[in-house]
């Protein structure tokens, strides 16, 4: 029998004009703080889009992480589609998260539409999960 997966698409938003990108976000200076970045990432994982079951993580939506000394941490980000219906809160959710890891203070987060995400940005895992292999 078929599963629930097999029968949605979870990436049909259609074709709604996309949201700017975050303007006068910017890569922070400074000394690396490579100890926060595992950290961060996890927190990020428990980052859900509210349509695909699964993490932003695993679905490849992270496109570049930053940590700094000080704990200043830089995310740039993309979504599924320009469309997607949660383009103007998901930002502020991934800056809740990373926020929650000790020792950040600061979280600064770019989203971008280029390079447009597609499906093979995603883990085999989030691949397995959405009945995707």
């Amino acid at each position: 029998m078929p599963s629930a997966h097999e029968h949605r698409d979870y990436f049909d938003f259609g074709a709604e004009p996309p949201p700017p990108e975050t303007p006068d976000v910017e890569r922070p200076e400074g000394e690396d703080d490579p100890a926060l970045l595992e950290p961060v990432l996890e927190a990020l994982r428990t980052v859900r889009d509210p349509e695909i079951p699964v993490n932003i993580v695993e679905l490849g939506l992270i496109y570049e992480l930053v940590a700094k000394k000080g704990g200043v941490v830089f995310v740039e980000m993309t979504l599924t589609t320009p469309a997607c219906p949660v383009a103007q809160s998901m930002p502020g959710e991934v800056e809740k998260a990373a926020l929650t890891v000790p020792g950040v203070s600061e979280v600064r987060v770019k989203l971008v539409w280029s390079p447009p995400w597609d499906r093979d940005r995603m883990s085999e895992e989030a691949k397995l999960e959405l009945g995707l292999l």
